[in-house]
């Protein structure tokens, strides 16, 4: 080998003329060793920005934020029950150690949760369970404001069907019969099919006369891991569309023959083609989802009521506010890998003429209503592609009580009196809509005596 000079350099110490003394080059060889074995090396680490913990019946989902991608490896153990996730190219910090304190002692799911250095570039994050669990593990690139996430959603292995629950309990058309746990009932709620027509029974005198129960499913719109839009002062419109979605059910029910069931009845994710499934499962005769939307401008105001358009958006206000209502299964978290290939092809039923007009009724209904108690932002029922309005036969509405993102009305919106107002409202404009267009009798209970 030859130097700029022509020299041989073979066999020769290094001197000043070379650049390189022997104390660099030892240097700069200790540290090349150094990149070679260290973890740093083998893999770049990934710093936890946040942990998450959303408790429900339905399921638990624990939600751990960090700067890249986690990589991870998980096993479930059983006597006791505990699912055992390892993070590799993680360090133990002060946002895994506060893990025991996200667990409430109400979860349905969970005992403790735990994080300890399990071996060098490896936490292990252990979860105690207060039963058997079917978890569902995956991973979702960045979107919106939240950055690399690893979910566990922790689904009970025998799980209660509180659609089903909510369904018979309390039931008018029971407590008539003196019966609690009518055979009709339970086929008509949870088989797709029409229920067989009940054999005649006597019934005490003096009851009342009843039909079925008209059912009206509710759906707070986002939750858990989707907030929804944010009010200036902090209010996240998750909480708001589950508190007046609460008032509304309470309202419904009060009236003779009208029954309600929420998609939610907590602060968790469900995807916006389950809301859907939920309200055929239960074979609801109308869905409403409750909203309370941001605008790009802070004096945007008024209420709203949406149905679906086969044709396009009636307004690019409201196509604007299609396609980022239909973004939160991507902020909420979805697993693609447990998608059912029905309600794909269910969103796709493009044999909704009839339901459409159907919701147009009743949209107009309880707008109408609606402008009592508010400024209404559009005089008129607005039309656009929601996804979770996609229900081929149940007239479904999408209700935006107030724009969150006005000052004002974020004000009226954490106003206990507004929202008994809205609920009140959105229950009369449903009335009337029931009182025109009665829905069809699909279980009729025969009365005797």
């Amino acid at each position: 080998m030859l130097d700029r000079t022509g020299e041989s350099t073979t066999g020769r110490e290094p001197d000043a003329r070379s650049g390189l003394n022997r104390r660099e080059l030892l240097k700069f060889a200790g540290a090349t060793l150094a990149l070679l074995v260290s973890p740093v090396g083998r893999a770049a680490s990934t710093s936890l920005v946040a942990v998450r913990i959303w408790p429900a019946d339905e399921y638990t989902r624990v939600t751990l934020e960090g700067t890249s991608e986690l990589k991870f490896s998980h096993m479930l153990v059983q006597n006791p029950e505990r699912l055992v996730v390892d993070l590799e190219g993680v360090q133990l910090d002060n946002v895994l150690q506060s893990l025991p304190s996200k667990v409430l002692d109400s979860d349905p799911h969970i005992k403790v949760i735990r994080a300890g250095q399990n071996r060098p570039g490896v936490v292990r994050v252990v979860i105690e369970l207060k039963d058997q669990v079917n978890p569902q593990v995956f991973t979702l690139a960045p979107v919106g404001n939240y950055g690399h996430r690893l979910v566990l959603d922790l689904h009970p292995t025998n799980p209660s069907d509180p659609l089903l629950a909510l369904i018979r309990k309390d039931s008018p058309m029971d407590a008539a019969l003196g019966d609690t746990g009518n055979p009709a009932i339970t086929q008509t709620s949870i088989n797709p099919q029409p229920a067989p027509v009940e054999a005649p029974r006597a019934v005490r005198r003096n009851e009342p006369q009843v039909n079925r129960l008209f059912t009206v499913v509710l759906d707070p719109g986002h939750g858990g891991e989707d907030p929804g839009a944010v009010g200036a002062a902090g209010s996240l419109e998750k909480d708001v569309t589950l508190s007046i979605a609460r008032r509304l059910k309470r309202q419904i029910e009060s009236h003779p023959n009208m029954r309600a069931v929420l998609t939610r009845d907590g602060d968790y994710f469900v995807p916006l083609g389950q809301r859907v499934t939920r309200a055929r499962r239960v074979q609801a005769d109308l869905f409403v989802s409750i909203h309370a939307d941001a605008f790009v401008r802070p004096d945007a105001r008024g209420s709203s009521v949406f149905v679906l358009s086969e044709r396009g958006a009636s307004s690019s206000a409201a196509r604007w506010l299609a396609q980022k209502e239909n973004d939160a299964d991507l902020i909420g978290g979805v697993n693609l890998a447990r998608q059912d290939g029905h309600i794909a092809r269910t969103l796709l039923d493009l044999s909704q003429t009839a339901t459409i007009n159907d919701s147009l009724k009743l949209g107009r209904a309880v707008l109408d209503e609606i402008g009592d108690i508010n400024k209404l932002h559009k005089g008129d029922v607005e039309q656009a592609g929601f996804a979770v309005l996609k229900a081929p036969d149940i007239p479904s509405v999408l209700v935006e009580t107030a724009f969150i993102s006005n000052p004002e009305e974020e004000r009226r919106l954490n106003d206990d009196g507004y929202q008994d107002k809205m609920a009140n409202a959105i229950t009369r404009g449903i009335k009337r809509y029931f009182d025109a267009n009665p829905p069809v009798n699909r279980t009729r209970v025969a009365q005797l005596g």
